[in-house]
């Protein structure tokens, strides 16, 4: 026994040196995968090395929509070029449709293009002017998109066409719940500029953050172009409103998931610096958004603009509510609605998604359970970031829709309702898709602050606000919920 001792202690030695070893090179290994070029520069940050796994989830989500948007985009490109051809066909052939084919394109394609060409530059001007001036921008967003919706809705108005002047009301009608909302919100104002300021703050660390916005807003700006040309198509094809209609819905989804993809891509590098304090690779982000995560992307990209829709109504059925019963159980059973709704989904997830790979639903429930946790879901409801940045879109749209109604009225009144719609169409688009760095930031910074607030890279703002709300020095609107005692 006495011989056999020391040979037992020396495999078992050897057993743990083995085992030491796979250990090392595992969390070698992990810290190569993790990003492929990510470097810690804070050490500040506790658990880290348990975390690792999760933040480099390999796991595809929400496969079922990937493959319907999948689906979906390669019937688009079909049709698309299908009625690009069909309208080069038109050109080639004689008669009517060769005369009709030749003005379509005389007097419908230059201002389309040039709407196009205005919409990206309003893009990087929004983009840039908010990044630079936070505190300036929010206040001139907000009364901007209400001064040229309402001047896009006065020109059309004037040009005196039936079909101008639908669209006028509805631009008008829509620039007065613009002004209403400005006057509701400006006490939230103040708030979302310092917000916008200390979100912004990690851009700089960054050189090429803002690559994968420029990415998507090119392939956004070559897929409108080639667009247009099918609307074009569309119009010498059988049952030419349908068509459009479809066309139109395919661009909405598609732009926005171009949108979201760029979103992602920018809350994991802003999420890692904040949870891990890592210098993230940009394009290994970029590339993980456009295959691990796009079938969040494309879920998102259909649940999240339904939700913010939802979430107008229920505020204004909140404002109706009174006396008249029926018009309270509408109220009462939207509300009820949206407190599910906004658990199951909401535009916060995508920093979930983004950092840990989980599918939007799982990352919309852990989401608002963080900030049920640090009891700030009456800040996130009355958060106007979203607001914000659609605002900005419909800004554009109107700039755009102001340059191709004045133009189209002066060389062919005919088409005027038709161009003015497209152009707000994608002046807006183009927009939304540069206003996903601004926004992701913002999403980040609520939500990381959520997981760890005792980050030092957060400052007072959050717990400030959060004390002025509970001792009702601080008046909040936020998101309507369903009142307490109808709870049961």
């Amino acid at each position: 026994m006495g011989v056999a001792e020391p040979v037992v202690e020396r495999e078992t030695e050897e057993h743990v040196d083995v085992d030491h070893h796979k250990q090392q090179d595992e969390i070698k290994q992990t810290h190569k995968d993790l990003e492929k070029g990510e470097m810690g520069h804070d050490h500040q940050q506790q658990h880290f090395q348990p975390s690792m796994t999760t933040l480099n989830s390999r796991r595809y989500t929400n496969k079922i929509s990937l493959f319907l948007f999948t689906l979906h985009f390669l019937v688009a490109v079909c049709l698309v070029f299908f009625l690009v051809f069909k309208g080069v066909q038109g050109l080639v052939q004689g008669g009517s449709a060769r005369r009709k084919e030749r003005r379509v394109i005389q007097y419908f394609l230059p201002q389309v293009e040039a709407a196009s060409l205005l919409s990206i530059t309003l893009a990087f001007s929004w983009q840039k002017a908010v990044r630079v001036w936070p505190h300036f921008m929010v206040q001139f967003i907000l009364w901007s998109s209400f001064l040229m919706t309402l001047s896009a809705g006065i020109l059309l108005i004037c040009i005196q066409r039936p079909s101008t002047d639908g669209v006028g009301v509805v631009f008008i009608l829509f620039a007065i719940g613009n002004g209403l909302y400005a006057c509701w919100v400006t006490q939230r104002t103040k708030f979302c500029s310092r917000v916008f300021l200390k979100a912004l703050e990690p851009v700089s660390k960054f050189h090429d953050i803002n690559r994968p916005t420029y990415w998507m807003l090119g392939i956004g700006f070559v897929w409108m172009s080639i667009w247009i040309l099918a609307v074009i198509g569309a119009l010498n094809f059988y049952f030419p409103p349908l068509v459009i209609i479809l066309l139109v819905l395919s661009l909405l989804w598609t732009a926005e998931v171009m949108r979201n993809v760029a979103n992602l891509t920018i809350s994991r590098v802003i999420a890692l610096f904040y949870l891990r304090g890592m210098q993230s690779n940009t394009q290994f982000c970029f590339q993980r958004a456009l295959s691990k995560n796009l079938g969040s992307a494309c879920l998102g990209s259909l649940f999240v603009p339904t939700i913010e829709a939802l979430r107008i109504v229920a505020r204004g059925l909140n404002l109706l509510e009174g006396e008249d019963e029926f018009m309270f159980s509408c109220a009462h059973c939207c509300l009820k609605v949206m407190e599910t709704i906004f658990r199951y989904g909401n535009g916060w997830a995508y920093v979930q998604i983004a950092a840990y790979g989980k599918g939007f639903v799982k990352a919309s429930q852990d989401t608002w359970e963080l900030f049920e946790k640090r009891e700030m879901e009456l800040i996130v409801d009355s958060d106007i970031t979203t607001a914000i940045c659609f605002l900005t879109g419909v800004c554009s749209g109107s700039i755009c829709v102001i340059m191709v109604a004045a133009w189209t009225a002066a060389v062919h009144v005919t088409y005027t309702a038709t161009i003015s719609l497209l152009a707000f169409i994608v002046g807006y688009l183009m927009t939304r898709i540069a206003m996903a760095l601004p926004h992701a930031c913002v999403s980040c910074y609520y939500v990381c602050y959520a997981e760890n607030p005792d980050n030092r890279l957060f400052d007072d703002t959050i717990p400030k606000r959060l004390d002025l709300i509970k001792s009702n020095r601080d008046v909040v609107v936020p998101t309507p919920r369903v009142p307490p005692r109808f709870r049961r």
